[in-house]
């Protein structure tokens, strides 16, 4: 008989040490390391052999690869230089919760499937939701027995799973599916459309047949004039409105559409408010950033990353519905196999229930214990610690803003609510603004090539037309003010 192939309990000891000395010693020389990869597309393809092997090999080969192939090909995220997109931050607990996660290999479809992967994924909600002092209906404690809460993998699926949601709740209401149309801004995230897309109701990303894409103010925020005369009109026409997607925190400037006249239009024409708060959210464990969300207890469904700003590693996506039932009957199916005592008496009122079945709240069927690293975060840091942590980077944030402000040379391109900052060159005297932008780009270019920082860039709409905008994010776990020092030398160096 041949010998076991599976590393052996000491073996797998060993291994296990070698990477977390891996780990560590990788965060210690993050700021040595270049944010942006270098690489070209295909290096590592070339250098990654055509076949599997034959036989295994020893766990220190495939560590020398990490350095040598693998490193060289990353784009340093947790690197206290990115200030790109938004954070996708980590922290040691976050990583420990994962690797617990990883260890026990459980599936939590289920209730039944694994009873502490869906409790501890309830309380951890409401444990949220008591930090951000959301309304009881979002929750599972202390509600009205039809709110809770879940984590998906991101926002996009969010997103996605409150318009099937919302498309049901309406065609239970006798509406017809052919003339349902949903709603949100031109700034709001390009999951809104993808997920129009997947739903059936756009064929490609420019059919607006039904889904609504509204202009934006001058802070670019929805405008709820804007939005009553679309939907006025539609109904004119025998449309039924279904679906409305308010952002709070939109990923190009973090504009922060007004969710009380919005909540009021939805709830007057019973369509369904859906809020994605996935990278601002995190700010309102802060009680002076609550604001953001007023009017949020007009909203069917909610949603925030942890794994933005708050220390939880991806993928983590909080999601909240005061309607569970036109949730899991959007897409609840269940086939012989899964079939089990607890979720029948669940189904039933009977002696087991609430046994929840998390399968019923998702695209997928299975599930990893994502809760573990939530709570692994929360326990390990405290509200108070993660508070501080959020108020740090926008007490950074402010203070570039000033620095900018206070320099003739650039302009800021809108509102900062929270840690991102949108900026540009600004025009020299009878400079036009496309050669202004075209300054922009080169300066974003110059600062990114310098293995220091990592900025992105977005296009916003002024009166003078579609502007080069540049977009600096502070919110890395790593990040510390003489990054962002450093950072600002360099943006005024090279301006």
């Amino acid at each position: 008989m041949n010998p076991s192939p599976h590393m052996s309990p000491d073996q797998f000891r060993a291994a296990a040490h070698q990477l977390i000395d891996w780990i560590t010693d990788y965060w210690s020389r993050l700021d040595e390391l270049p944010v942006l990869s270098r690489a070209k597309p295909g290096d590592l393809l070339a250098a990654l052999p055509a076949a599997p092997p034959e036989q295994p090999e020893p766990f220190d080969a495939l560590l020398a690869d990490i350095d040598n192939l693998i490193l060289p090909g990353l784009t340093n995220w947790q690197a206290p230089g990115f200030f790109a997109f938004f954070p996708a931050n980590i922290s040691p607990p976050a990583v420990l919760g994962e690797l617990l996660s990883a260890g026990l290999g459980v599936n939590g479809m289920l209730w039944a499937a694994s009873p502490a992967a869906t409790e501890v994924e309830m309380r951890m909600l409401d444990w949220m939701a008591a930090l951000l002092d959301l309304p009881a209906k979002f929750r599972w404690s202390g509600g009205n027995g039809n709110g809770g809460g879940c984590i998906q993998g991101t926002a996009s699926e969010s997103t996605l799973i409150a318009m099937l949601a919302a498309r049901h709740r309406a065609v239970a209401r006798g509406a017809d599916p052919s003339e349902l149309v949903a709603y949100t801004s031109t700034q709001a995230h390009s999951s809104v459309i993808k997920a129009a897309m997947i739903a059936g109701l756009a064929r490609a990303p420019d059919d607006h047949s039904h889904l609504r894409l509204l202009d934006v103010d001058d802070t670019f925020a929805l405008r709820p004039d804007l939005f009553s005369e679309a939907i006025e009109h539609d109904v004119a026409a025998g449309l039924t409105p279904f679906y409305i997607c308010a952002t709070v925190g939109t990923t190009s400037s973090t504009a922060i559409d007004p969710l009380v006249p919005i909540g009021e239009l939805a709830h007057r024409h019973g369509a369904w408010l859906h809020v994605d708060a996935a990278h601002a959210g995190a700010a309102c464990i802060c009680p002076e950033h609550r604001g953001l969300l007023r009017g949020v207890e007009s909203a069917d469904s909610l949603c925030f990353n942890p794994h933005k700003w708050l220390l939880t590693s991806f993928d983590c996506d909080l999601f909240w519905t005061g309607d569970r039932a036109a949730l899991t009957g959007a897409l609840s199916i269940t086939p012989e196999y899964l079939k089990n005592a607890a979720s029948q008496a669940a189904a039933s009122g009977g002696t087991l229930s609430p046994a929840v079945d998390f399968r019923d709240w998702q695209i997928p069927l299975g599930r990893r214990f994502r809760a573990l690293k939530l709570w692994f975060v929360l326990r390990s840091y405290g509200a108070e610690n993660l508070r501080a942590y959020i108020r740090e980077h926008i007490r950074l944030a402010t203070w570039l803003e000033e620095q900018l402000r206070a320099d003739p040379r650039f302009e800021l391109a809108a509102p900062r609510p929270l840690n991102l900052i949108c900026f540009r060159i600004a025009p020299r005297a009878g400079e036009s603004h496309s050669d202004a932008d075209a300054r922009s780009r080169e300066l974003l270019n110059r600062l990114n090539s310098t293995g220091r920082v990592y900025l992105t860039h977005t296009v916003l709409p002024t009166s003078a037309g579609p502007r080069y905008t540049i977009r600096m994010c502070i919110g890395g776990t790593f990040t510390q003010e003489r990054h962002v020092r450093e950072a600002w030398t360099l943006i005024q160096q090279f301006a």
